[in-house]
């Protein structure tokens, strides 16, 4: 492994959050952006070939270094890591607003959910979900929301592009219906038997 590929390594190694290419182009004057790209590719092939642990990932506008999803449940089982407080679910259904609707308003949010939404929103910022990232043109410029990176991260999206389309969520959403004796009888002749 190149040196850069190695200081790359331990910084990611060493930081709690993603960090940007640009950010890692600080750790060697000498680096541009895209040897540090280079590098990145590197670290990710080796940590994919040798069949490590962990691997890189890119999410929330950086790289980081997680633990492979096919060990979390051990993992979880044992309590090594730092479990962060649930949402409850008006806290995510208040987030998701925000997350496809962003930026938007506390009264464009009650508006959607139907309940007053102040304790939610002072929630979701005190753990870092959302911010303040402007104001409306309406009377009185009430303040817009947006997530934050840390959404990002903790959701493991790259950015909100990643977010699920509004169309899969729909289909996703279709409560199961059992088909009438007419529907289950075209159904079972169209199956194929066992035997």
């Amino acid at each position: 492994m190149i040196p850069l590929a190695q200081l790359l390594e331990a910084a990611l190694f060493a930081a709690d959050r993603p960090l940007a290419v640009e950010e890692l182009c600080l750790l060697d004057a000498d680096a541009s952006l895209a040897d540090v790209r280079t590098a990145l590719d590197q670290l990710r092939e080796h940590y994919d070939y040798e069949g490590h642990g962990v691997e890189l990932v890119e999410l929330a506008g950086g790289h980081q270094i997680v633990t492979r999803a096919v060990h979390a449940e051990a993992l979880e089982r044992a309590q090594f890591s730092q479990r962060t407080p649930r949402l409850s679910a008006a806290t995510l259904e208040t987030l998701a607003v925000i997350a496809y609707r962003q930026p938007v308003g506390r009264a464009e949010i009650e508006e959607i959910r139907g309940v007053s939404a102040g304790g939610v929103l002072r929630t979701l910022q005190e753990r870092g979900l959302i911010e303040v990232v402007g104001r409306a043109e309406g009377l009185g410029r009430p303040l817009l929301y947006g997530t934050t990176p840390l959404f990002l991260e903790l959701l493991g999206l790259r950015d909100l592009s990643d977010l699920p389309r509004a169309e899969e969520l729909s289909v996703a959403l279709i409560p199961h219906q059992p088909l009438d004796s007419e529907h289950a009888e075209e159904a079972s002749v169209a199956l194929p038997s066992d035997g």
